[in-house]
């Protein structure tokens, strides 16, 4: 059983997350004078507090997930994602998006009496699973399902498609594989905008939590095709030009 996974997260909301990351961001060492500490502290500081927090988007202790987008063999891709913006309709918790893929998995198994997945994604083994993993931690969620994060490179658990191309701690984007072989690409399902994980808290917090959804659905039929690719399960669409005849030991 295959499932193709990905997910999005944002920067923690908790609001003494800002204050801790002020505390720590100081003005260069070269600047000595006061007046010139203080016009920093008022118009290069702030910018630098945001940088810093926006890179929490990545680190499961302090990020959050706000979608959660899969797909089992075959089957239509499922997503599970929040709001953070006021007034937007699906402001569920991070907790209720993970119990969602959870339950999701748990049925899937079942209905393939017992058959343990393969998770597949696009640096889903230190990212994706890892985060998920971290998460459940944080939150205090009962991991009801095992998450092979710790599994080492060729498990029979993973199949992360930017190792299986780049090799071990080799990266290549998933729009760049996406390009090589003529697959959409990132943003082609809203219209061609520019999103990636790095903009999707700008999606959140201008209340386009639905869209950031749709981005990470198609994220996961994205990686289906290029595992289809990477492992010779999708027919060419032309012939070879060269075809050879028997293997060489």
């Amino acid at each position: 059983m295959n499932i193709y996974l990905d997910i999005e997260t944002i920067p923690g909301q908790s609001p003494k997350l800002k204050t801790e990351i002020a505390a720590t961001i100081k003005p260069p060492g070269s600047m000595k004078k006061a007046e010139t500490i203080a016009k920093w502290e008022a118009e290069e500081k702030p910018a630098a507090i945001e940088a810093a927090w926006r890179k929490y988007s990545f680190d499961g202790d302090r990020g959050e997930i706000v979608s959660i987008a899969w797909a089992v063999d075959e089957e239509p891709v499922q997503c599970a994602w929040r709001g953070i913006a006021d007034g937007d309709a699906n402001n569920v918790s991070e907790n209720e998006l993970i119990e969602t893929f959870f339950a999701a998995v748990i049925a899937a198994r079942r209905a393939r009496r017992g058959i343990p997945p393969v998770y597949i994604g696009h640096n889903v083994r230190d990212f994706d699973l890892r985060f998920l993993f971290q998460r459940t931690i944080m939150l205090h969620v009962y991991p009801s399902v095992i998450l092979p994060y710790d599994a080492r490179p060729g498990s029979d658990r993973i199949f992360d498609t930017m190792e299986a191309w780049a090799g071990w701690r080799g990266r290549i984007s998933l729009d760049r594989l996406c390009k090589a072989f003529n697959i959409p690409t990132k943003g082609s399902e809203l219209g061609g905008e520019d999103i990636d994980g790095s903009k999707v808290w700008d999606y959140i917090a201008a209340g386009r939590a639905r869209e950031v959804a749709e981005y990470c659905k198609a994220d996961v039929d994205r990686v289906r095709e290029v595992h289809k690719r990477l492992t010779f399960a999708q027919q060419f669409d032309q012939a070879p030009a060269t075809v050879c005849v028997g293997a060489i030991a």
